[in-house]
């Protein structure tokens, strides 16, 4: 399979289904990070042990298979080009701190790319699992059974009293990371969601960007996680999660709402100038091109928009980024050339889709 067959497409298969809730839940995912009984942490294991686990995990897991999730790829980060590895971060099949260990580093991704699994990040194994919009419960079940499909090969850090043991505290305890993509446009513009955002952090969870902790919350959209493992369940953090979720689902339609109904013709026109941008500019920076796409995506969900399936929106986030540009470009570019690329590039796909039409 190789590692072409996750550049050749800036939309990962899974994300082109709908889920619960896709107008506003982008996508659900639970994260692992899991440590090896008797081995030094990632962060200060030396070069030997790092590489021994490497060996062992490509050994046990590559080209292997389980349910649905099939042929498995192992990809050393050494072998991969910068730009190839930021691909991968854009597309959320790596963490940027995966990048910055890449001497030792490796990752495992199934052929559908709906789970991956990080080797040797912050901890030894950090396996991600994604669904399409809100299946929080669901992933988080087949979460467990990957989890146990690795254990059976690995013997994982666990102490009865502390639980998974991780090189953060904050993952002591379950070790689990669970977090939803959300956009989030109309509590965005009516500044609702900044009001919310200490309420939410209260009961420990957080509010990140696209691509987590330190991105910005470019295009409206937003990633809600726990912050905390120690000390509760699995159910406990996606009860408080799915909670949290809920309402801002609630209140992201209601407020959605009250402007088709308050200022129509306002939000009207703000859709259609982004469509206009999109669909005319030759220039365009990553950051006006995200928040055109939102405003597109809003008019898509809201019945304005017809002719454009919300799949094209959430392959052209990943698509007008950096690395994905310059990778579908099979160059580098600079920064002017990646703006020219990223306006040709979105005419193009939005074009194609109409002639669909």
């Amino acid at each position: 399979m190789g590692l072409e067959h996750f550049m050749n497409e800036a939309i990962s298969p899974w994300l082109k289904e709908e889920g619960p809730d896709s107008d506003i839940v982008m996508s659900s995912r639970i994260r692992l990070a899991r440590n090896l009984d008797g081995v030094s942490f990632p962060l200060i294991a030396n070069e030997k042990q790092l590489e021994e686990i490497l060996y062992f995990v490509e050994k046990e897991f590559n080209q292997r298979s389980y349910a649905s999730y099939s042929d498995f790829e192992f990809l050393r980060l050494s072998e991969l080009k910068q730009i190839q590895k930021q691909a991968l971060v854009e597309k959320h099949l790596i963490s940027p701190h995966l990048i910055e260990r890449s001497d030792n580093a490796a990752v495992l991704i199934s052929k559908n790319e709906q789970v991956s699994i990080m080797v040797n990040e912050e901890d030894h194994i950090r396996a991600q699992l994604y669904f399409p919009g809100f299946q929080l419960e669901r992933a988080l079940k087949e979460s467990f059974q990957i989890d146990d499909w690795l254990e059976e090969k690995l013997d994982f850090a666990f102490d009865e009293k502390f639980g998974y043991l991780t090189t953060c505290p904050t993952n002591v305890g379950t070790g689990m990371r669970a977090s939803v993509m959300m956009h989030l446009p109309a509590l965005a513009i009516t500044s609702r969601l900044n009001r919310m955002v200490p309420a939410i952090n209260q009961i420990g969870l957080v509010v990140r960007g696209l691509y987590g902790e330190g991105s910005e919350a470019r295009g409206n959209i937003f990633q809600i996680s726990n912050q905390v493992t120690l000390g509760r369940s699995e159910e406990d953090i996606i009860e408080d999660l799915n909670g949290i979720v809920q309402k801002l689902i609630e209140q992201e339609r209601e407020v959605r709402q009250n402007l088709v109904q308050e200022t129509p013709i306002e939000l009207e026109n703000k859709i259609y100038r982004s469509l206009g941008t999109l669909k005319y500019s030759r220039i365009i920076e990553s950051k006006e091109a995200a928040q055109c796409l939102s405003d597109v995506r809003l008019g898509i969900d809201l019945g304005f928009i017809h002719n454009i399936p919300r799949s094209i929106l959430n392959e052209l986030v990943v698509l007008t980024q950096p690395a994905f540009l310059q990778q579908y470009a099979k160059k580098r570019l600079s920064a002017s050339e990646r703006d020219i690329f990223r306006a040709s590039l979105i005419r193009e796909r939005l074009t194609l889709e109409e002639k669909e039409e």
